[in-house]
């Protein structure tokens, strides 16, 4: 469960304070895979980066799984990203001279996982999300960007996050392609009870998740409840209240597929 109670970030600029992040509030459920999307200067990637404990907020709480993140102290904030969040990216973020099964493992390496029980959960987890035996030895060059996007997410799951947090994470793929991701996603967020945020520019790819946020100004200014039943997609649209209050309730998700 993701929690976000009143959360405010502000600048200082030469022209005065600046407010990215305006009294937001809202919570996910386990399980469930969620869209931001806004303009470009609407407040969705400093929101991420808050999320992330890549950044603090000025006020506000946010909890996962029960854990108040803005409480942590520096040096507990590392811990927390290494151990309880999974980072998926645009750009894959793959380390070139890595195999995909060493790019997997990595992360349980830092978190001090024994050798053997790193191996075996990379493979696991490379298997769930397509990848052939064959594919696991080969460096990014030779993989295909579905398939660098494909490990990227099998990363995130390593340490197994309560959340992941996903930057445009079809926005070098094409629309085929991209819809498959998205797909897998879904399901992954099912299977491993993880909480999935992605920012999206993509309106089209935002409502094939189970919900999507609307942000503008710094605000939470709408919402979708997007269904799919029997695979087709339909979507229910409201408003946010004064309060920027959300609960979300977990819809069922769609089946992967393979590329």
């Amino acid at each position: 469960m993701l929690t976000v109670q009143n959360l405010r970030k502000q600048f200082n600029s030469e022209a005065g304070p600046v407010t990215a992040v305006s009294d937001i509030s809202f919570e996910v459920p386990e399980g469930v895979f969620a869209a931001i999307v806004g303009k470009s200067g609407s407040g969705k990637s400093t929101l991420l980066a808050l999320l992330g404990a890549l950044d603090k907020p000025s006020s506000g709480t946010i909890q996962v799984g029960g854990q108040a993140i803005t409480a942590l102290s520096d040096r507990d904030l590392i811990a927390y990203r290494r151990d309880r969040i999974g980072f998926v990216f645009q750009a894959y973020n793959l380390v070139p001279n890595l195999t995909a099964l060493e790019n997997v493992m990595l992360p349980m390496e830092f978190a001090r996982v024994e050798a053997k029980t790193r191996r075996a959960r990379a493979i696991g987890l490379l298997a769930q999300v397509g990848l052939t035996e064959a594919e696991h030895d080969r460096k990014p060059s030779r993989l295909s960007g579905g398939q660098q996007q494909r490990v990227a997410i099998a990363r995130a799951l390593a340490n197994r996050p309560k959340l992941i947090l996903a930057d445009e994470p079809t926005g070098n793929l094409d629309a085929a392609t991209g819809k498959v991701i998205v797909n897998l996603l879904h399901s992954l967020a099912r299977e491993h009870k993880t909480t999935i945020i992605a920012v999206t520019h993509d309106l089209e790819i935002a409502r094939q998740t189970d919900l999507t946020f609307k942000i503008a100004d710094g605000k939470l200014v709408g919402k979708e409840h997007n269904h799919h039943p029997a695979g087709a997609g339909t979507s229910t649209t409201t408003g946010i209240s004064a309060t920027n209050e959300v609960a979300v309730a977990a819809v069922p998700a769609r089946q992967s597929s393979r590329l």
